[in-house]
């Protein structure tokens, strides 16, 4: 887990867990409120996880919670395929690819009413039903996929569109994402190593990232050595 301060391109904190579970997020948000206490967030951008959205609202104070266009993009690219037969499915694909290319509120406007347009049409295939056979399941919407792109497409536009109101917080959390891809390039180069070698490896790179001058270099060694020479 890396939490990463977008204005200044800096890793404030990272650590180690299994899984993205609310008690891994809450044990780091009690280090992160240590570190961001005199200067707390203007704004968050995350991948909208549960956990992560409920850490936010309960650790941090009311602040905009910008959620990533380019996650919710790439999902609605596996729910809406891109040779699909049907032709209401490559339709709202070409308004899906859309959403991290607003800039304005006249430009929302339009893809809102784009949106709003295309349920008129198709609303009865999100309606329609298949009945089972010899099958647990009594019923299911036909079109499951089309369902989900629509409700994740009209889900909430205020934290779709945070960043149109506070222009400060950036649309995707790409700044995130380059330091992951450097890390499993850095692990692809160093196969072999196992899951603890990797977290070791991952938290000296992120690290040595944070210094930027010799003064610094000199501050990490007196955190260091006493536990260095104490071991």
């Amino acid at each position: 887990m890396i939490y990463r301060g977008v204005t200044h391109k800096i890793n404030l904190y990272w650590s180690y867990h299994l899984s993205e579970s609310y008690w891994a997020i809450e044990k780091d948000f009690n280090h992160l409120n240590t570190i961001l206490k005199n200067n707390p967030p203007e704004g968050v951008i995350s991948d909208w996880k549960g956990a992560i959205v409920s850490a936010v609202n309960v650790f941090l104070p009311p602040i905009p919670h910008q959620r990533c266009l380019s996650h919710v993009q790439r999902q609605l690219m596996t729910f809406l395929s891109l040779r699909s037969p049907i032709a209401a499915t490559r339709e709202l694909r070409l308004v899906a690819k859309m959403v991290t290319k607003i800039n304005s509120y006249e430009e929302k406007d339009l893809w809102v009413k784009a949106i709003n347009k295309w349920i008129l049409k198709y609303d009865f295939l999100l309606k329609e039903k298949t009945k089972g056979v010899d099958t647990k399941k009594k019923w299911w919407y036909t079109h499951g996929n089309l369902r989900r792109a629509v409700k994740l497409l009209t889900f909430d536009e205020k934290h779709l569109f945070a960043y149109l109101n506070y222009p400060y917080l950036p649309k995707t959390n790409n700044s995130i994402e380059g330091t992951n891809s450097q890390i499993k390039t850095k692990l692809s180069n160093h196969r072999g190593m196992k899951s603890p070698q990797q977290a070791a490896f991952i938290f000296w790179l992120l690290t040595f990232r944070r210094i930027k001058n010799r003064k610094d270099l000199r501050q990490l060694w007196d955190r260091l050595k006493p536990k260095i020479f104490r071991f």
